[in-house]
């Protein structure tokens, strides 16, 4: 246990314990008596003298202590010092020491290349053995590229060149001496010989490049043992074509032919593997054209004789303007022989291929690809021969681009063809046509000319703008002809371009001639309404002078139907674009448009000289943005719907106007507060001056009707409908008093407009535009007579007790309500069923009443 202990060393409970003993007899001695209690505060003074002296002394030990402390730490650090100093001394020697050592050894070195170089001076005989180090490295660099030669056996590096020259020659004497007894015994040495070439040019670039003259010569001899080999087996090959009658209508393979056919076969495909190899390790752009497997080049020879004989002569079947005919033979052969190949070619193609690294690539390892392969060069020719000829004739050269892309897709779809390439797949003959050969802007140039063409026909045909009642369903808005002949016309340039495998090619379609058209429509469109609104306005009618035939036209029935067609255009067409943006191809090529968009980081080029801004201004304000929304069609289809809205808004205010134009005699009449006796609405014949509008209402209704779908329909009805109830509350109901035959007279004008909305839009459809109006009605037409004093306390009381009963309220009781207070009010209107009108409106309703106002 540890006891603390005081300055002195003595542990701190004993020193407590003597302070008390002393405190206890220092009090004892002064305070003896009650009387020393009086000299008490002089007796603390002292105690406090005393205690200051007491701090004064201990205040002196402890700066004695540090003044003792300090002594002690500047001890320590002088040792210190000395210890550092001869460290440091021993540290200098040390580098001196070395630094002679390192002189002396400078010197000797000196010494010995001034000796070896046999030079005056250090600095020459450093640089003259400089030198002779390069050498020795380059005599290195020659040593180790003798040795790569002895190893070229392993394909990994060559021969001495003595020992090369020897296995070289060695391998091309054996091939020619083996190739004049037997070929078959030629082709081993040969492959060696071909092994060789192919593992000098793999290794020389590890060494430096060495030896191209060595290399040549090697490349040169194996080519020409190939020619001589190739040649030789296809002449026997051909001689056992001849034995089978190929390619006649009676090709047999009996067991002795089909063995000869098929050696002769093996033989081909063996000689040829080395480049085929070759082939598949070479970069993907001297790919674009695969080889034709020896066997097949053999087999289509004579096939190609006939082809030439045929197409490329003076036969009937060569015409410029009919390239399906060339085509399709190349079809028909395809049927014609694709069965034999499957039979016996299939067989030994897996035999041989499966082990290799073409197993995979189909153009070697399937017949009918191989096949396809080996014809594909002759239609090349023919297709190259005939283009600059159809160049200058623009129907010509559309006709056989269209067989071509036709061509194409047979052969992908109904053949399976890929071209080797089974990622990508093969990009066909019109790729090649297109794209290798430059022919896509010739094309582009014709199809868009064609494309325009054919659209000012459909323009400027006769009865292009007359609704066509026939081409869509019976609900549907109907469209004009020549928004429907356009749309077909687009369709067929989708499906035109639909084929093409190149982005670039399939964008400059859509843009510069699709979305180009859609431009030009809507443009006609545009340019008619405006020309109608300018022709309807008072100053345009001044400035161009129209006749009052014309402009009775214009307001009337004809320039409602005007604005019909363009408005049955613009939506008919917005629909097919916001249709075509569901389409897959357009789909695929939206998302491939937004990949490339969103990628285009450098030039800012997006489909060839097209920009992302250039094409985001043509198609959609998407692209390239993150957002998930978004079509190709956006930006026309907008047009397209702004000028539907734009018409709309045109067709409300043309029939608002003309309806106030007619209406307007109907506010001048009052026969509303007339005392002839009154009767039911029903039985009421039609206000004259009303009759007018009626008929305009009743035309205008059966052409929107027959035109336009519900939806739009309704929206301009429902408009009408706001107009001709604030015309009937304004300027009739607010303005004249009403007698009871008056109120069934205006009862009976008002029903008949809405019979004529109804016989358009349907049950009840009238009332449900006018319900402001149908429930002033209400309170016009309750049972109510104008009374007064007895009378008519008698007649409350009885519609009080009828209210008892069941029976409605009366008028005495909805006007005793309704004009008590707010609260009143509201709550007879609800009883009564009005929930649009409000209580002012209610009470000046009532207030037209003449039995009221008396």
């Amino acid at each position: 246990m540890m006891v603390s202990q005081d300055v002195y060393g003595q542990p701190s409970h004993n020193v407590s314990l003597e302070a008390d003993i002393r405190v206890e007899d220092f009090l004892n001695d002064k305070l003896q008596t009650s009387a020393d209690l009086v000299s008490i505060d002089t007796l603390l003074e002292d105690v406090k003298k005393q205690q200051r002296l007491l701090q004064q002394q201990v205040c002196s030990v402890a700066f004695f202590d540090n003044i003792l402390l300090t002594i002690y730490q500047l001890q320590e650090s002088r040792e210190s010092l000395d210890n550092a100093s001869t460290v440091s001394k021993n540290h200098t020697q040390g580098l001196i020491q070395r630094a002679q050592a390192f002189k002396k050894q400078q010197s000797d070195v000196d010494r010995r290349l001034m000796i070896i170089t046999k030079s005056e001076t250090s600095d020459d005989s450093v640089e003259k053995f400089n030198k002779s180090m390069e050498s020795l490295q380059r005599l290195d660099i020659a040593h180790g590229y003798m040795e790569l030669l002895t190893e070229v056996e392993r394909l990994r590096s060559f021969f001495p060149l003595s020992d090369f020259w020897r296995l070289a020659k060695t391998f091309r004497s054996d091939a020619r001496a083996n190739f004049t007894k037997s070929p078959q015994a030629a082709l081993q040495p040969y492959l060696r010989l071909q092994s060789l070439a192919t593992a000098l040019e793999e290794a020389q670039p590890a060494a430096e490049d060495a030896a191209p003259h060595l290399i040549d010569h090697v490349d040169h001899t194996c080519q020409i043992l190939w020619r001589q080999m190739k040649d030789a087996f296809a002449t026997d090959f051909e001689e056992t074509l001849k034995k089978i009658k190929w390619p006649g209508k009676d090709v047999t393979l009996g067991d002795l032919l089909e063995q000869e056919w098929a050696d002769g076969v093996r033989k081909l495909l063996e000689l040829q593997e080395p480049e085929l190899e070759a082939r598949d390790k070479a970069e993907t752009s001297s790919r674009d054209e695969p080889l034709v497997l020896l066997p097949l080049e053999a087999m289509v020879k004579p096939l190609e004789l006939r082809f030439k004989y045929h197409f490329e002569g003076d036969r009937p079947t060569n015409k410029l303007e009919k390239p399906e005919y060339f085509l399709s033979h190349v079809v028909g052969l395809l049927y014609k022989y694709d069965g034999f190949f499957a039979t016996y070619l299939q067989p030994i193609l897996s035999d041989h291929f499966r082990k290799s690294n073409l197993a995979l690539t189909s153009i070697y390892i399937d017949s009918t690809s191989a096949l396809i392969t080996a014809l594909l060069p002759m239609l090349r020719r023919k297709i190259f021969a005939i283009l600059p000829q159809v160049s200058s004739q623009p129907q010509l050269l559309s006709h056989l681009i269209h067989e071509l892309m036709s061509f194409d897709t047979s052969l992908r779809e109904e053949w399976s063809y890929d071209g080797g390439k089974s990622i990508e797949g093969w990009k066909g003959l019109t790729w090649e046509v297109l794209v290798k050969k430059s022919w896509f802007a010739r094309w582009l140039e014709v199809e868009k000319n064609f494309a325009l063409s054919r659209y000012r026909n459909i323009i400027e045909a006769p009865e292009s703008f007359e609704i066509d009642y026939d081409s869509v369903d019976a609900n549907a808005t109907k469209p004009t002809y020549a928004a429907i002949r356009v749309n077909d016309l687009l369709e067929t340039i989708t499906d035109l371009y639909r084929p093409l495998t190149s982005f670039q090619q399939k964008v400059q379609f859509l843009i510069d001639i699709q979305i180009a058209i859609f431009d030009l429509f809507h443009t006609r469109l545009r340019d008619s309404l405006s020309a109608y609104q300018s022709l309807t306005s008072s100053i345009g009618r001044n400035l161009q002078g129209v006749s009052r035939e014309t402009q009775a036209e214009l307001q009337g029935i004809g320039g409602l139907e005007r604005l019909c067609r363009i408005y049955g255009s613009a939506e008919y067409l917005e629909k097919k674009m916001r249709d075509w943006s569901d389409d897959v191809f357009f789909l695929e090529l939206w998302d491939e448009l937004q990949d490339r968009a969103r990628r285009n980081t450098s030039d800012g080029k997006l489909a060839g000289p097209m920009s992302v801004e250039h094409v985001a201004e043509r198609t959609s304000s998407a692209v390239g943005s993150d957002e998930d929304t978004g079509a190709l069609f956006d930006e026309t289809a907008g047009a397209y719907r702004r000028l539907r809205v734009r018409t709309e808004d045109v067709m409300q205010d043309k029939l608002i106007s003309s309806l106030r134009e007619t209406l307007r005699p109907y506010s001048r009449i009052n026969p509303w507060s007339s005392l002839s006796p009154s009767s039911s609405p029903a039985s009421l014949a039609l206000t004259a001056e009303l009759d007018a509008a009626v008929q305009l209402l009743n035309e205008y209704l059966s052409l929107l009707s027959k035109v336009l779908a519900q939806a739009p329909l309704r929206r301009i009805v429902r408009q009408l409908a706001l107009v001709i109830q604030t015309f009937m509350w304004d300027s009739v109901l607010m303005r004249y008093t009403f007698s009871a035959s008056g109120i069934a007279q205006y009862t009976r004008d008002v029903e008949v407009i809405w019979q004529t909305i109804d016989q358009w839009l349907g049950e009840r459809q009238g009332e449900i535009g006018m319900r402001k109006l149908r429930e002033a009605l209400v309170l016009l037409n309750l049972p109510g007579s104008a009374k007064e004093g007895e009378e008519r306390e008698e007649e409350e009381k009885e519609e009080e007790e009828e209210r008892k009963e069941g029976a409605g309220l009366g008028l005495w009781e909805v006007e005793k309500r309704i004009f008590r207070d707010n609260e009143s009010a509201r709550e007879v209107l609800e009883e009564l069923g009005l929930e649009v009108l409000s209580e002012s409106e209610g009470r000046n309703v009532l207030e037209r009443r003449i039995a009221l106002g008396s």
